[in-house]
Parts: C-alpha cells; sequence; structure tokens
C-alpha cells in the first residue's frame, strides 16, 4: 500500500512538473505554428485550438495566417524613354507554407526583407521595360474627351470667337497596357521567386507615381509655353477688338465734324450775306462817311504790325494826314 501510495505520488510530482514546463500551446484564430526540436521542424500546425510539444526540447515559432500588408520605398526608375520617375508600390501577401517559410526566411521581418528584393526588383524591372504613357494613364479615354476652353466674354460671338482661337487640338498616344497592366505584371514577376520562401503573394498595386525633378519641370515649361500661347490670343483678339472702336469711333468723329462744318460754313454765309447788306445800307446812307470809318478800322489793324513807316505820300494815308479832318 506504502509503495502505491508513493508511486502515485510520484507520478503527481511529474504530471505537476510537466505542467509547469509547458507540454501545451494555443493556437487562435488567424495563427498556424512550426514546432523545431534542437532545430529541426517536427510538426506544423494550422488548426486553433489546444497543441501539444515536448516540453523543454520543442520550440514553438508563431506566423499569422492573415493577409498583410507590405509598403515599399519609393524608387527612382527610368521608363524605357529614358523618362525618370518616382514610384511608390504597396503589396499584399501571406505565409501559405508556413515549414518552408520558416526553412527559408525564419522570421517576419526576414520576410519582409525578402519581399523588399523581390518586388521592388519587379517593379525596377516592368517600369524600365515599358514607356512613361503605360504608367502614368489606365485608359485610353482621354482621347475620347473634349476639353472645352472656358471663355469669359459679354457677347456670345466673342465668347465663340476666342474660343476658336484658344482651342488647341492634342492627341495622345493611346496606351496598350495602362498602370494596372504593369500592376499585374510586377505580380506575375515577383510571384515566381516569392513561392519558394513560402509566400503566396496576392497582389502587387503601384500607389503612386510622381515625375522627377528634371520632368517636372519640363512639364511645367510646356505647361507655360500653353499658357502663353492662349494669352497672346487674347492680345491678338483685343487689339483686333480695339482697332475695330478706334475705326467707328474715328468715322463717327469725321461724320460729327463734317456735319459741324456744313453747319459751321452755312452760318457764316448767312452773316457775310447779312454783313454785305449792312455795309451796303451804310455805303449808300453816307459814302464819305464809310469810307472814312472803313479807313480808320483798316488803320488799326495794319499800323501796329508795321515796324517802321518811310511814306505817308500814300492814298491809304489820306484820312490819316489830310488836313481836312481837322475842320
Amino acid at each position: 500500500m506504502k509503495k502505491l501510495i508513493t508511486a502515485l505520488v510520484i507520478i503527481v510530482v511529474l504530471a505537476v512538473i510537466l505542467f509547469l514546463l509547458g507540454p501545451f500551446y494555443v493556437l487562435t484564430e488567424g495563427e498556424q505554428a512550426v514546432v523545431t526540436r534542437f532545430g529541426k521542424v517536427v510538426s506544423t500546425n494550422t488548426s486553433a485550438g489546444l497543441q501539444f510539444k515536448m516540453p523543454v526540447i520543442d520550440n514553438v515559432v508563431i506566423y499569422p495566417k492573415k493577409i498583410l500588408s507590405w509598403d515599399g520605398d519609393s524608387q527612382r526608375i527610368p521608363t524605357k524613354e529614358n523618362q525618370f520617375i518616382w514610384v511608390d508600390t504597396t503589396a499584399r501577401w501571406k505565409v501559405s507554407d508556413p515549414l518552408r517559410f520558416y526553412e527559408s526566411v525564419t522570421s517576419l521581418s526576414q520576410g519582409y526583407a525578402r519581399l523588399d528584393d523581390v518586388v521592388d526588383s519587379a517593379v525596377r524591372t516592368i517600369i524600365s521595360e515599358n514607356f512613361l504613357k503605360e504608367a502614368v494613364r489606365s485608359s485610353n479615354i482621354i482621347n475620347e474627351t473634349k476639353v472645352v476652353e472656358q471663355v469669359q466674354s459679354e457677347a456670345v460671338e466673342d465668347t465663340d470667337q476666342l474660343r476658336s482661337l484658344t482651342e488647341t487640338q492634342v492627341t495622345y498616344d493611346t496606351i496598350s497596357k495602362g498602370r494596372r497592366e504593369l500592376s499585374n505584371e510586377m505580380f506575375s514577376y515577383a510571384a515566381e521567386f516569392t513561392a519558394e520562401y513560402g509566400i503566396e503573394l496576392i497582389d502587387v498595386i503601384i500607389r503612386q507615381i510622381r515625375y522627377s525633378d528634371d520632368l517636372t519641370e519640363s512639364v511645367y515649361q510646356r505647361m507655360i509655353k500653353e499658357r502663353n500661347q492662349i494669352a497672346e490670343a487674347y492680345r491678338s483678339f483685343g487689339q483686333g477688338e480695339k482697332a475695330k472702336w478706334v475705326g467707328r469711333l474715328d468715322n463717327e468723329k469725321k461724320k460729327i465734324l463734317s456735319g459741324a462744318y456744313a453747319t459751321s460754313e452755312e452760318i457764316r454765309g448767312k452773316a457775310d450775306g447779312e454783313a454785305t447788306r449792312i455795309y451796303a445800307e451804310a455805303y449808300e446812307a453816307d459814302i464819305e462817311f464809310f469810307e472814312f470809318w472803313m479807313s480808320l478800322d483798316s488803320y488799326k489793324k495794319a499800323i501796329p504790325n508795321l515796324p517802321k513807316t518811310l511814306s505817308t505820300e500814300m492814298e491809304y494815308f489820306d484820312y490819316l494826314y489830310s488836313p481836312a479832318i481837322g475842320e
């Protein structure tokens, strides 16, 4: 009896020690594990629940089963026509084979490092093999879109004329792939290498493309040139409208001046006729006085403009020096 009790105590003590050493581990939903013993893989578990392992000698490495995201650094890459652009990509992936993943990369951080190499290489390869238009556009809808220049003018005919002057016919090159197809090619290229690491690559997406500084400057210069051409069209149109209105004003001015001149000549003719009539009546009333008065009026206008008078023995000065004047 004593031996039986001793054996039971020993069994209980060993069970407690075994339990304290941790013979069990728990996998939650979305987790998978690789069990290693002295560095060698002895089993893999992908089901959630309570799992057994040999205490002390077994080590459990847990990996997520959920989809993970990978964000790469922006890369400055030349296109097929040697135009440099900055490409920013992202990808989704998961550990599909925990055994192969453990044997090839071991940890998640190393898995991200492998993805950096593989996906970045795929991005550089695909971008450098295609033209810039394929990377920045996803469809040819831009060639079907008609852009109407916004023109501000009070007159409808001026608006149509200005629009015709500033309208530019731009035809964009037709793309054969587009950005989405390039993303698919990057995915296909990278997926061939990730499978050997126990990684299932779900997709690769081009998140953003930016022009490099030199390419951006050339785009700005082209835009400035287009805006300057439109501004010059506005100036030319304005100068033409100015000339048109100046011509109208000149014609109106000439018409007004011509009418005024005709009216003034008519008034002057009537006034001259009336003056002639008055002179004639005055002459008939007293011929001698009339001649005397006209001579004095002539002296008043002519003599102040004569610097010197050499002789007064002229008929013109008769009324000025005649002795009969004082009588």
